[in-house]
């Protein structure tokens, strides 16, 4: 299981919107349940699930022009207890 928290930027486009909107039809697509906030989005599961909607969203923005992705990921976060903790 990892999470990710990452921003993207479409550039040089007059509507932020329907790169946006691709890319998080792309997550869902790919079985993430993407969490929205104002600065980042946030995504959890498989790794390979995470990775491969990543990609897809990246690649869906990309199909309107220049974009850039920033992305954090951690497989500690939230910290599992260790047994007999």
């Amino acid at each position: 299981m990892v999470a990710c928290q990452f921003s993207l930027y479409p550039l040089r486009e007059p509507r932020l919107g329907p790169a946006l909107d691709k890319a998080l039809a792309e997550l869902r697509a790919a079985g993430l349940e993407p969490e929205v906030g104002t600065m980042s989005t946030f995504v959890e599961g498989e790794g390979a699930v995470v990775f491969d909607g990543l990609r897809r969203a990246f690649e869906a923005a990309a199909e309107r022009g220049g974009v850039v992705l920033v992305a954090t990921v951690s497989n500690a976060c939230p910290i599992e207890p260790k047994p007999g903790d």
